[in-house]
């Protein structure tokens, strides 16, 4: 019989937990093994020993996974700030992965700057220090979310060989009174250029965050956001009118009193017709 390994044939999620400091470490360990959500719990203390556990050179359970078409391990929660290879570069390396696990950042106060680069390489969630066993809890239910939507057959899926969808529940992470909040991308409904930086306009108010436009547009393709203004990225789901004006072209997002008018360029307004027009087609 050949050596495979599928979500489906272990109840709970494998992970990996990756810091420097032996406290810490237990810690997250404990935290982790405490949900139910959880079959087993594999540790390393910097980065370097998460790689080679994640090549299967101790695991014949991470290899066989590889070999199955899996990630080596379902998630790796990491310390951010770690001697030699840091988390951010155990991160990058991981986004790399012809198959990349979901990744959990664990952070310092004095770490909050480095949450707009995680965000970059695809971190799906993010603990502050001191850890929180609530926080903890919701991260693995997070990354449950996303193994159960990752488990169907390679072949099915849309997405090019090597290339990981965007996670449905993918947050931004924003610093607002001092304190890191997570924004869920669905609860966007348009983002507005600000020099090098975007800001994110939700029903509850908006979020500056230090994230090009054009660096949005390109993540958030596949989650239906389009490109309707240099200025301007909508959620297309949320356009209840295209209308002409004086000027041209405008969206209207959402309905009622919490309606937005924005402009449409004349270079997207071909696009964006056709994309309106045309009849919705699976998995977008």
């Amino acid at each position: 019989m050949p050596d495979t390994v599928s979500i489906q044939d272990n109840a709970g999620l494998l992970v990996l937990a990756v810091d420097d400091e032996a406290p810490g470490l237990s810690e997250i360990k404990f935290l982790l093994e405490s949900s139910p959500h959880i079959r087993r719990v594999l540790t390393a203390f910097d980065a370097a020993e998460a790689l080679r556990i994640l090549r299967g050179d101790y695991e014949q359970e991470v290899m066989a996974r590889t070999k199955a078409g899996l990630p080596p391990v379902d998630a790796v929660f990491a310390d951010i700030n770690m001697p030699g290879l840091s988390g951010m570069d155990l991160a990058r390396v991981l986004s790399a992965f012809r198959y990349p696990p979901a990744l959990v950042f664990v952070t310092g106060v004095e770490e909050r700057d480095a949450l707009v680069t995680a965000f970059d390489v695809g971190a799906l969630d993010f603990i502050n220090k001191p850890i929180n066993e609530e926080r903890v809890l919701k991260a693995i239910s997070r990354v449950a979310d996303r193994v159960g939507r990752s488990a169907a057959p390679v072949a099915a899926t849309s997405a090019a060989p090597g290339v990981a969808e965007p996670s449905d529940d993918e947050v931004i992470p924003v610093e607002l009174g001092g304190t890191i909040k997570l924004v869920p991308r669905a609860s966007v409904r348009y983002v507005e250029a600000q020099g090098d930086y975007a800001r994110l306009h939700t029903q509850d108010g908006s979020h500056l965050v230090r994230i090009p436009l054009a660096q949005l547009e390109e993540r958030w393709a596949n989650a239906g956001f389009v490109r309707i203004h240099r200025s301007y990225l909508v959620a297309l789901p949320l356009v209840s009118e295209l209308r002409m004006t004086a000027n041209g072209y405008a969206v209207v997002i959402g309905t009622g009193e919490g309606a937005k008018e924005l402009p449409v360029s004349r270079r997207h307004t071909k696009e964006l017709k056709e994309r309106i027009v045309r009849p919705p087609k699976s998995g977008w």
